[in-house]
């Protein structure tokens, strides 16, 4: 039996003849269960191995879900209230020691397997991060959830009544109130199907051995190294076909259209290295190590590489076309901030001050050291999503009007009248190994400095930077947000006073105002009524100021010409079944 996961088994060598193994870069991964995902890289490697109900159509656009590990889309009862989903029958997990009953072979997928990931996330024991994509939603849930904050074991056996299998092939969800967004939600790994005999089987080492359903298994890891995956046996043992869908997007080329109807996954094996450093990155990319570099997966590419990559026309550089390279960019759904600790004694009641740094911000300076890669957002939602309409920047900067608002806060030149020294404020960022990063960092400070506040950088590894957020000890923190489906809902949760920290809400942000028009929007369809309250909401949030609003990225992948099959895609989520490496090009 292959024994898997991080720690154990045998690194493979880059490449065996005739197999099509998949290069890429990835970060170190914080784990591999999937309730406690708190990161993109870490949600990409789950999701390469456990599946969910439903998945983002890798093709088409606009965005929209398409059936996965259900039979087929769900039975919405006519008030919105009860989803009936079909499971698929006939899949199996892969195989793997925890499953004692059957020698160690793949168990099939049951509908229960469901109800247990679900309730997971929801056990206070657990702590996860994803909490949020099921709190308030399902009837009898949260009541379930407050039980499991004692010493005793949590009773995962007791009924909760909007949540259940009836059968073993059906999902049945009970909901509060109507929510256009849970086909959006059950999307991410917090919903995907996880076998209950990993977890007890495995104990603290569960999330060193990820038992899914999906089209790869991890073989082996060194966390620091190198990640492998390989193609999962079940699916060809239990006849599991999922195929390449057809396209009906007209823009897309006829090699996109080529596959359709052929059975997934194409790649033998997934191998990824860690990468620290983006120079490093380019430098194995050119050399033909890396099929891909950037995108959503990876470290962004550096200033000097984007550089090296165009010309001032902003083309692809000729010798690289030559070289047969392509190149894809797109405007990511990620807004970059600066976050106000709210609970903070100095910067959380000081709306005046909050404001005043926010004018201090030079976007023009920032935009400039970052080669044009990047726009200001002009509020929390970003562009691409259902529910953003165009505002002008509230707070450009204006160091004069800013010193305005400075003063009002109690801080005249930057200076506290009682002690007659510079206002001092500690910003907290998740990382200092990449010197970009740390330019940046250090260029948003120097625009506070230049308003006479002084704000110093706390450089944290990355375990250490969430840990200070979830236990609300930052007072300036450096982040971000990358969409987790393309609605506006998704960015406003992160100032929804019940999903404070160690909720997404990492500024603590708490406006009755606000909670209050979340509760209306979020059981609206897309719609003009909903937008309209989407953007009372963003009024509200730009007033208050919890964020400086820093930065949207626009993402660049360049990818090499045996790299097949490939589109890009903003909720890249187990999509690697779908790629491929050409094997009549050369490597």
């Amino acid at each position: 039996m292959l024994l898997t996961g991080c720690g154990r088994g045998r690194l493979e060598p880059e490449s065996h003849p005739g197999e099509m193994v998949w290069h890429a870069e990835t970060v170190r991964i914080r784990g591999f269960d999937p309730a406690r995902i708190s990161d993109v890289a870490s949600a990409l490697a789950v999701q390469k191995v456990y599946e969910g109900l439903l998945q983002y159509a890798y093709l088409d656009r606009p965005y929209h879900v398409e059936p996965l590990l259900a039979a087929a889309m769900p039975q919405i009862s006519p008030d919105g209230l009860t989803y009936l989903f079909p499971v698929r029958r006939g899949l199996f997990f892969q195989d793997d020691p925890c499953f004692t009953a059957t020698g160690g072979r793949g168990r099939e997928l049951t509908a229960a397997d469901f109800v247990y990931a679900i309730r997971r996330v929801m056990d206070l024991k657990i702590a996860s991060p994803g909490a949020w994509a099921f709190t308030d939603r399902i009837v009898g849930l949260d009541a379930w959830r407050a039980t499991t904050g004692g010493d005793q074991p949590s009773d995962y056996d007791r009924p909760i009544a909007g949540l259940d299998a009836p059968d073993r092939y059906t999902l049945r969800l009970q909901l509060k109130r109507a929510d256009p967004r849970l086909l959006w939600i059950l999307t991410l790994p917090y919903g995907v199907a996880l076998p209950r005999e990993a977890v007890s089987f495995y104990g603290r080492e569960f999330a060193n051995h990820p038992v899914g359903t999906g089209p790869f298994i991890l073989k082996a890891c060194r966390p620091n190294y190198r990640y492998e995956f390989i193609r999962n046996p079940q699916w060809q043992k239990t006849g599991r076909v999922d195929r390449f869908p057809a396209s009906n997007d007209p823009s897309d080329p006829p090699a996109l259209r080529a596959d359709a109807g052929r059975p997934l996954p194409f790649l033998d094996r997934i191998v990824q290295y860690v990468v620290e450093d983006a120079t490093t990155a380019w430098l194995m990319f050119l050399t033909g190590q890396l099929d891909t570099v950037g995108g959503n997966e990876a470290r962004s590419l550096s200033r000097d590489t984007l550089s090296a990559v165009f010309d001032q026309a902003q083309q692809l550089q000729p010798s690289l076309a030559h070289q047969g390279l392509a190149v894809s960019s797109a405007p990511m759904m990620q807004i970059v901030y600066a976050g106000f600790n709210m609970d903070d004694p100095v910067v959380g009641p000081n709306r005046k001050l909050r404001q005043a740094l926010s004018h201090a911000f030079d976007e023009a300076a920032y935009i400039r050291f970052f080669n044009r890669r990047i726009t200001r957002p002009a509020g929390p939602i970003p562009p691409a999503v259902a529910g953003y309409a165009p505002r002008p920047q509230p707070y450009p900067v204006a160091l004069i009007r800013a010193r305005l608002p400075l003063a009002e806060a109690g801080y005249p030149g930057g200076r506290d009248p009682q002690t007659g020294r510079r206002l001092q404020l500690t910003l907290e960022v998740g990382s200092a190994e990449n010197p970009e990063h740390r330019q940046a960092t250090e260029l948003i400070c120097a625009f506070m400095n230049q308003l006479g506040v002084s704000i110093a950088p706390s450089y944290n590894n990355w375990p250490a930077f969430m840990a200070k957020l979830e236990r609300r000890q930052a007072q300036l923190f450096l982040t971000s947000w990358v969409a987790d489906y393309p609605d506006a809902e998704n960015f406003l949760q992160l100032f929804y006073s019940p999903n404070a920290s160690p909720g997404c809400n990492r500024s603590n942000y708490s406006n009755p105002a606000f909670d209050r028009l979340y509760e209306q929007a979020r059981v609206l369809p897309d719609g003009p009524t909903r937008t309209a309250l989407y953007q009372r909401m963003a009024d509200l949030v730009v007033a208050d100021c919890p964020w400086i609003n820093i930065s949207m990225p626009l993402d660049f992948v360049l990818r090499h010409a045996w790299v097949g099959n490939y589109k890009y895609h903003d909720f890249p989520y187990g999509m690697m079944k779908y790629y491929k490496i050409e094997r009549t090009a050369a490597r």
